[in-house]
C-alpha cells in the first residue's frame, strides 16, 4: 500500500460500490489522504461507472448474497470510521449491513447515506437523477436562457455540488464529533437539499438575485450584458462577468465603447440592445485577441476553454491545476493545503484488485484463510 499523506491519514472509509454522488465522495477523502476501500460486488463494475471517482481506492469483491459476505463486510466496518452508501432507502438493511447493525459492531462509526429524496418523505423511494432532484429544488427553474427550457448543467449541481460535496461535509462533521464523544450517527445527504441549500442567496431577494423574474433576465442568469458568453470571430468564446462599476468600465474600455454614449448599466430595459452591441464588437476579433486586449485589467473577461486547452493555460499550469496519473490529465486535489496537502494516491482500481491484501492488512487474515474465502465465492 502507498504511503497516505494529507489530514485524513488516519482515516478509514468502506465504501460501498455506487455511482456518481457517493463515489465522487469517497474520491474527496481519498485525495486528502483517507484509506478507502471500495467493497465491490462480484461481476462487472455497473454501467455509467466513472472510473476517474476510483482514483486513490483499494477495492475488495465481496459477494453480499451470502451470509459470510456480509459478516465480512461488517469486520471491515468494525475497523473503519466512515461508511459511505448510495442506495435507495432500505436497500443496505435488506442486505444487513444498514447502521443498526454498522452500528452494533462499531459504536462510534460516522455512516453516511447519499439519496436523491432522502431517507424519509413520499419521494424517498423513488427513482430520479440529477436533473429530477434540482427541478424539485428550483434550482433548475433557474437555469437557462429567458424564452428558452430550463437547461440542466450537467449532473453538476445535484449529484456533486448539492450530493457529493454536501455528504462529505456531513460525514466530517459527524467524524468530528464522533472523536469528540466516541458516539457515531448517521448521516442522511439528499441532494434535493443540498441542491436547495446552494440557492441559499437567492433566496431573500437583492439586486443580484432577482428571484421573482423570469428565467434568463436577472443579472447572474444571461440576462445582463454584463454577465454572458460572446461569440468571437474564430468561433471561440469568451466569458463576461462585470457587475461591479469599475469592472463595467474597463469592459467599455477595451470594447472601445463611450460610456457616455450609452444607458445606464442595470437599465434592464436597454439590455437586449446592448447585448447585441457586445456581441458585435467580440464577434469583431479573435478570442486571443481578446485575451490580449483585456489582459492585466479587471474587466472580468476570461475566454471559455475546452477540456483539451486546459494543459496550456498559464495560470492553471502556475497553479498545478492538473495532475497527469497512468497517461490521464486530471484535475488533482482542491483546495490547497498548506502543511498537509491532498494528493492522488494511486489510480482507480479494477474490481476485487486488492481482495487479498485488504483482508490481510484491515483483518489479519492469512493465505490460507484468504484461500478459503476465494474457494467458497465469499470474495473474488
Amino acid at each position: 500500500m502507498t504511503e497516505r499523506t494529507g489530514p485524513l491519514r488516519d482515516v478509514r472509509v468502506v465504501e460501498l460500490a455506487s455511482l456518481a454522488p457517493a463515489p465522487f465522495a469517497a474520491c474527496l477523502l481519498a485525495d486528502m489522504g483517507a484509506d478507502v476501500i471500495r467493497v465491490d460486488r462480484i461481476g462487472p463494475r455497473p454501467m455509467f461507472a466513472s472510473p476517474l471517482l476510483d482514483r486513490g481506492k483499494r477495492s475488495i469483491a465481496v459477494d453480499l448474497k451470502q451470509p459470510a459476505g456480509v459478516g465480512l463486510v461488517l469486520d471491515l466496518v468494525e475497523q473503519a470510521d466512515i461508511l459511505i452508501e448510495g442506495y435507495r432507502p432500505g436497500v443496505t438493511e435488506r442486505l444487513g449491513v444498514g447502521p443498526a447493525e454498522c452500528l452494533a459492531r462499531r459504536p462510534s462509526l460516522v455512516y453516511g447515506r447519499m439519496t436523491g429524496f432522502g431517507q424519509d418523505g413520499p419521494l424517498a423511494h423513488s427513482a430520479g437523477h440529477d436533473i429530477d432532484y434540482i427541478a424539485l429544488s428550483g434550482v433548475l427553474g433557474r437555469l437557462g436562457r429567458a424564452g428558452q427550457p430550463p437547461t440542466p448543467p450537467l449532473n453538476l449541481v445535484g449529484d456533486f455540488g448539492g450530493g457529493s460535496m454536501f455528504l462529505v461535509f456531513g460525514v466530517l462533521c459527524a467524524l468530528h464529533e464522533a472523536r469528540r464523544t466516541g458516539v457515531g450517527q448517521v448521516v442522511d445527504a439528499a441532494m434535493v437539499e443540498g441542491s436547495g441549500y446552494l440557492m441559499l442567496p437567492f433566496f431573500g431577494g437583492g439586486a443580484t438575485t432577482r428571484p421573482a423574474s423570469p428565467r434568463g433576465t436577472g443579472v447572474l442568469d444571461s440576462g445582463a450584458p454584463f454577465y454572458d458568453a460572446y461569440e468571437t470571430s474564430d468561433g471561440k468564446w469568451v466569458a463576461v462577468g462585470a457587475m461591479e462599476p469599475q469592472f463595467y468600465a474597463a469592459l467599455l474600455a477595451g470594447l472601445g465603447l463611450d460610456p457616455a454614449e450609452l444607458p445606464d448599466q442595470f437599465d434592464s430595459a436597454s439590455w437586449p440592445d446592448m447585448k447585441r452591441r457586445f456581441a458585435a464588437a467580440f464577434a469583431g476579433r479573435t478570442r486571443a485577441e481578446w485575451e490580449k486586449v483585456f489582459a492585466g485589467t479587471d474587466a472580468c473577461v476570461a475566454p471559455v476553454l475546452d477540456f483539451d486547452e486546459l494543459a496550456d493555460h498559464p495560470h492553471l499550469q502556475a497553479r498545478g491545476f492538473l495532475e497527469t496519473h497512468e497517461g490521464v490529465a486530471q484535475p488533482g486535489p482542491a483546495p490547497k493545503l498548506s502543511s498537509t496537502p491532498g494528493r492522488v494516491a494511486g489510480p482507480p482500481p479494477d474490481t476485487g484488485q486488492h481482495t487479498a491484501e485488504i483482508l490481510a492488512e484491515w483483518l489479519g487474515l492469512d493465505e490460507p484463510a484468504v484461500g478459503a474465502m476465494h474457494r467458497d465465492g465469499t470474495v473474488a
